[in-house]
């Protein structure tokens, strides 16, 4: 059939384009499966990491999947959901292995199973279907909602772990393969007990960097060369998973080593992590980048961490735009949050940046904080419009989602009316002196939903995405499956537990809200 020739053709156009794509045969077949498109699927630097792990394992091979861009063109032709590397259907490999990034990807893992010719829910396979497992960033704060759909959860970093599952699931029968894992450290079996429901792994530093196996021109990022030169965070924001008392902090890695493993042919380097800037010989390791030749990008830039140098060696490895995170509309908002930076600095950034010749600041914020008020918005107001006199400014704005496992875990979400409202007044008081760019109010109640609830909200998911999944589907499914957001959790912080939404005198208890 033409349609299913062309769909095969599209993929062996992208795999020709590619350098460093990895081919073996092996007794084991593993599917790694990216619940989103190719050019997102791509760009994660865990999925490339696990895809390398897969096949550095001696009796396993690995072959990629992603959620199609034309999923009607598969139904309309009938053709199953098939890997990159072989154009193999993806129900005869042994394992499909998810790697989740947010809750939002729930409905891309339930395409990918329906394209593949297998029941969504785990209650309805069994040891004729493939194991189904899923990991990936999700699994760090609530992978709950994956439950209902996965035989086992790989949570946290998954580096060595996936060796202890490829091992024991290339030996093992189904079942007793279930029960094995159900009883080790960073595994979880929906519906078998065993250790702590909650564990996320670490890798060993020998694993460390993460990096990039395939470069395409087909990424959200071009053909670059991903590298971590650090792994976790050293800081405590109070919203953030990956913060200090995540895994032991931060742990960087040194420069050599990070050089040593670029190959010669990269010639764009992105350097990742959540606080790459904080890494001690960043600037050392950038120079170095950018003396060879190369084009160099920076995630997770840190306000209080910049410096000129460190800002004209970014421009000097290609960077046209500036961009750092606020996150929190006023100073008030960003202490309560513990985000360790002042207007100061992020003025000075932007000083910065128009001193080494760029043509933008980028800057990321948040709205709908607990207690947050018209003064706090109107404070971004005023301060937007100061650095706009500097450098012009994009402005980012997210509403507010509390995340599992923070210490805003269970913190409620703002309620829809009143985030536009805020959004309303950002929009019109920076109206000619910047950009504002928001995300959704209504996706981010359902990411909230999601990131608040159990397994219910995960069926309930099933059911908006099956009723068509637009908005009032995903309110009447969290309805009719009675999906109630956790409320007032906290986790040990290191230091302190803080308070941070508080009932106030005078004032309503804080709620949840889609309203």
């Amino acid at each position: 059939m033409e349609g299913r020739y062309e769909l095969i053709e599209h993929v062996c156009s992208l795999l020709a384009d590619e350098v460093g794509t990895l081919r073996k045969e092996a007794p084991y077949r593993v599917a790694l499966c990216y619940p989103s498109p190719y050019h997102v699927g791509m760009s994660s630097l865990g999925y490339q990491a696990i895809y390398r792990e897969v096949h550095s394992h001696p009796g396993a091979t690995a072959e990629r999947v992603f959620l199609p861009d034309d999923v009607e063109t598969y139904k309309r032709t009938r053709t199953p959901l098939f890997t990159w590397e072989s154009q193999a259907s993806v129900s005869a490999f042994e394992m499909l292995a998810f790697s989740v990034a947010y809750e939002l990807e729930l409905t891309g893992l339930f395409t990918m199973l329906e394209l593949s010719g297998l029941p969504v829910l785990s209650s309805e396979r069994d040891a004729r279907h493939p194991l189904v497992v899923a990991g990936g960033p999700l699994t760090f704060s609530n992978p709950d909602p994956l439950e209902p759909f996965v035989d086992v959860l790989v949570q946290g970093e998954a580096e060595d772990l996936i060796h202890v599952l490829l091992e024991a699931a290339a030996s093992m029968e189904r079942e007793a393969l279930l029960d094995h894992l159900s009883r080790i450290p960073g595994f979880r079996v929906p519906g078998r007990g065993g250790g702590a429901r909650y564990h996320v792994a670490k890798a060993t530093d020998a694993r460390l960097p993460a990096r990039t196996q395939i470069i395409t021109p087909h990424t959200e990022l071009r053909s670059m060369f991903l590298i971590e030169p650090e792994r976790g965070c050293s800081r405590g924001c109070h919203y953030c998973v990956m913060r200090r008392t995540t895994n032991g902090g931060m742990r960087t890695v040194p420069p050599e080593r990070i050089l040593s493993l670029i190959p010669e042919h990269a010639k764009r380097v992105g350097l990742v992590g959540a606080a790459v800037t904080d890494h001690p010989r960043i600037v050392e390791l950038l120079r170095t980048l950018v003396d060879s030749g190369r084009e160099v990008g920076v995630s997770s830039l840190r306000a209080d961490r910049l410096t000129q140098e460190l800002v004209d060696q970014l421009r000097r490895g290609g960077a046209t735009n500036l961009t750092v995170a606020a996150d929190g509309a006023s100073q008030k908002m960003r202490d309560l949050v513990d985000r360790k930076h002042s207007e100061e600095q992020i003025v000075r950034a932007a000083q910065f940046a128009r001193t080494a010749g760029m043509k933008q600041l980028k800057v990321y914020n948040v709205v709908g904080l607990p207690h947050e008020e018209d003064a706090d918005i109107d404070e971004l107001i005023r301060f937007t419009t100061e650095l706009s006199r500097i450098l012009p400014v994009a402005l980012g704005v997210a509403p507010f989602v509390a995340k599992r496992n923070t210490p805003l875990d269970g913190a409620p979400f703002a309620g829809l009316r009143e985030v536009e409202n805020k959004l309303e007044r950002l929009r019109k008081g920076l109206r000619g002196r910047a950009e504002v760019r928001p995300t959704s109010a209504r996706w981010a109640w359902v990411e909230y939903m999601l990131a608040q609830c159990g397994p219910e909200a995960g069926l309930a998911a099933m059911d908006a995405w099956r009723a068509g999944g637009s908005f009032a589907a995903w309110k009447r499914a969290f309805q009719e499956r009675g999906c109630e957001p956790y409320m007032a959790r906290r986790v040990e912080d290191g230091r302190r537990q803080p308070t941070v939404w508080p009932i106030v005198p005078g004032r309503p208890p804080l709620q949840p809200s889609a309203a």
